[in-house]
């Protein structure tokens, strides 16, 4: 424990939005009361620290280091390993760090292409076709440009970690409840996910009748009845493939779970799971089975089986990434 009974806290960084850093920040009268337990030794979105700084700390001398975003280039890779043996509890903070996130989607295609689609298409201005070098000299200082991995990560995917907050971002009641737990030491298992075991049709308000549907929508197709189940509607909600903890709050808002509280307990793969309950109210089966047309015709109402299935949990899912050509 850190001088006069205070946690030293670490809020690290990948590859990140820093939405994350923004629910910390919207914990709003409870921030204070946190603060009052806690002295932050590094959070380089909220003060200027250098990673010099990091590097000049005792090993193990940070209490709690929360690290949210991917790992995505080979800078997360050293930052996050050098947290870890900075650390004595390094928690995985959100839906990047512990499932590889959206920036996990650049796992169906790889390093290079990612580059030639970023730096030569026609919308970029660089007619050289010039990509990034390992090092690069601006006006007399030579700077090093970190290296895109060929695959995304989650935090998990190159350090051991003690705890999961998933969320995207976590809500501020989780970030409580889990301050509060860190700080009385009334934690679960280590590799745990703080939060529900349960998936998120256990708190979701809707009515769900549990019929067979016979086509499925797009989200834009439909006003939905705000009700009724959207999976009764044909709205593929990812609810009961999903961890329960968010409130439902995009539910209660009449849009569909996108699913990125990350599987529930007991569940190895997030899409899996989605595509195991579609299967089950789709009306495949039964008296009056669905011709091979039917069934195309109704598939194609998933436009983008990846982006809805694995829109959050692609990297630590069992497929992890695209194969064949890439």
């Amino acid at each position: 424990m850190a001088e006069g009974n205070k946690l030293n806290l670490a809020i690290g960084l990948g590859a990140t939005c820093s939405g994350c850093d923004v629910t910390i920040v919207d914990l709003a009268e409870d921030l204070p009361k946190i603060l009052s337990s806690a002295n932050i030794v590094f959070w380089p979105t909220a003060a200027d620290l250098k990673l010099k700084d990091l590097e000049a700390m005792a090993d193990g001398s940070i209490d709690l280091c929360l690290y949210h975003g991917s790992i995505v280039n080979e800078e997360n890779a050293e930052i996050a390993k050098l947290l870890r043996r900075k650390s004595k509890l390094l928690v995985a903070f959100g839906s990047c760090a512990c499932f590889g996130g959206i920036p996990g989607l650049g796992n169906l295609t790889n390093r290079e292409q990612l580059l030639e689609t970023v730096y030569g298409t026609p919308s970029t201005e660089n007619p050289n076709g010039i990509k990034p070098q390992g090092e690069v000299i601006v006006d007399g200082y030579r700077m090093r440009v970190p290296r895109r991995l060929d695959l995304a990560l989650p935090l998990s995917g190159v350090v051991e970690v003690d705890y999961l907050i998933p969320g995207c971002p976590p809500q501020t009641s989780q970030v409580r409840d889990s301050f509060e737990a860190i700080l009385s030491g009334n934690l679960p298992p280590k590799g745990s996910i703080i939060g529900p075991g349960k998936n998120l049709c256990d708190e979701c308000p809707r009515k769900r009748e549990g019929k067979a549907i016979a086509r499925i929508v797009r989200p834009h197709e439909i006003i939905p009845d705000p009700e009724k189940c959207l999976l009764d509607q044909g709205i593929l909600c990812m609810g009961p493939a999903t961890r329960a903890g968010c409130g439902a709050k995009c539910i209660k808002a009449n849009m569909r779970c996108e699913g990125c509280m990350g599987p529930p307990d007991g569940i190895r793969d997030q899409g899996a799971k989605m595509l195991s309950t579609i299967a089950s109210i789709l009306g495949l089966e039964g008296e009056e089975k669905m011709t091979e047309e039917e069934v195309a015709k109704l598939m194609d109402g998933i436009a983008d089986p990846v982006g809805l299935f694995y829109l959050f949990s692609l990297p630590s899912s069992i497929l992890r990434r695209k194969w064949g050509e890439v």
